[in-house]
């Protein structure tokens, strides 16, 4: 099993995490303050058509370069990395297990047989860790413990390992990027009970990946092919303007507040740009709705008590208020730097970007 997943739960030693995606590289360094953490370094580089694409590294070497510009502009010298991979590339399952088995049974059964029956492509192409949680009384009345099952296809851990090899950094842990974001959130969590599931909805350039969290612990998750990219394309053509990635004309945006009527309101009727962008939202919600659900048919007794937006089409101003009128459950964007107290420069960072940071800052908490 590759080196860099088979400590996918455990702490390590180095500091600096990196987060890839198709629009932007983010780097982070943290480090242990008192009873806090301190922001040593936080940077964010574009990432151009074609290096990402699809949820993977397209473009290994133009990757490489654009993280070594971020190491050298922030004058990093570091030798191994903390990063993840999006979930779509993953699969996460709880699955129950014989508490009477010892440590090495458990481990034989869990990724020799158990994670054969989860995996959508053949055991020998995937790395596979896990991490027993707690136990629990079947209905049957059986004694049985709770493990975390993750798996990740070995070309693509393998990709990021060459590509972070070009830059000097040995991989030391590849997570899955919404475990860096619960990571960050880990205090917001806590306030729920046992009963209470939190749906996580991390809105990305090209998909949403939406996770519904139990106790800290993702039970669900799914990924829709809509993100920032669907609703800036929107809103461009809708305004006769040029197609691009870059979406400042989008967090620029404002949702209207009042509720809506046939998907228009006094504001969108008078701006087709708005209109088409919040059509796009229409359909993300639909697709929500249809995932929480989902869930809630396959499970008794629990409900929704909270969704929180991050990504970086999480601070859309008044997307909160959209998502609760939708619907109908209390709906929070998430600022990572507030959740944990760090200092940031608001003119590298607006408030409307830091939703964006959760993953990375998530990456660098791994090991303070």
């Amino acid at each position: 099993m590759i080196k860099s997943l088979n400590k996918l739960f455990a702490k390590s030693s180095q500091t600096v995490g990196i987060e890839l995606s198709p629009e932007r590289v983010n780097l982070a360094c943290l480090r242990k303050q008192r009873q806090g953490l301190k922001l040593e370094a936080i940077s964010s580089a574009p990432v151009p058509e074609g290096v990402f694409e699809n949820g993977q590294i397209a473009d290994p070497p133009a990757m490489a370069e654009i993280i070594q510009q971020l190491l050298t502009e922030n004058k990093i010298k570091a030798s191994h990395v903390i990063s993840g991979v999006p979930g779509r590339e993953s699969i996460v399952r709880l699955i129950p297990v014989p508490a009477e088995l010892d440590d090495q049974e458990l481990r034989e059964m869990v990724l020799n047989h158990e994670a054969g029956l989860y995996l959508p492509y053949p055991r020998e192409e995937a790395d596979v860790d896990y991490q027993k949680l707690g136990y629990f009384v079947d209905e049957d009345g059986i004694e049985k413990v709770q493990v975390l099952l993750v798996g990740t296809r070995k070309d693509i851990v393998d990709t990021y390992i060459r590509t972070f090899e070009q830059v000097g950094l040995q991989v030391k842990a590849l997570e899955i990027n919404s475990f860096a974001l619960i990571r960050t959130i880990r205090e917001q969590l806590r306030q729920f009970g046992p009963q209470e599931a939190v749906v996580l909805v991390d809105i990305e350039f090209d998909s949403t990946e939406i996770a519904i969290i139990v106790n800290g612990v993702p039970q669900f998750s799914r990924t829709v092919p809509i993100g920032t990219y669907q609703m800036q394309t929107a809103l461009s053509r809708a305004m006769s303007l040029p197609p691009s990635r870059d979406i400042d004309l989008l967090l620029g945006m404002t949702i209207p507040a009042t509720s809506m009527d046939g998907g228009k309101t006094g504001q969108t009727a008078v701006n087709p740009g708005m209109a088409a962008m919040m059509r796009v939202l229409g359909e993300l919600t639909d697709e929500l709705r249809r995932s929480i659900d989902f869930y809630l048919n396959q499970s008794e007794n629990l409900e929704v008590a909270q969704i929180f937006l991050a990504g970086s089409g999480g601070g859309i101003a008044q997307l909160d208020e959209f998502f609760t009128q939708r619907l109908s459950l209390p709906t929070t964007q998430i600022d990572p730097v507030s959740a944990l107290s760090l200092q940031i420069d608001e003119e590298k960072f607006s408030p409307v970007q830091r939703p964006g940071l959760g993953i990375v800052l998530g990456l660098g908490m791994r090991e303070v």
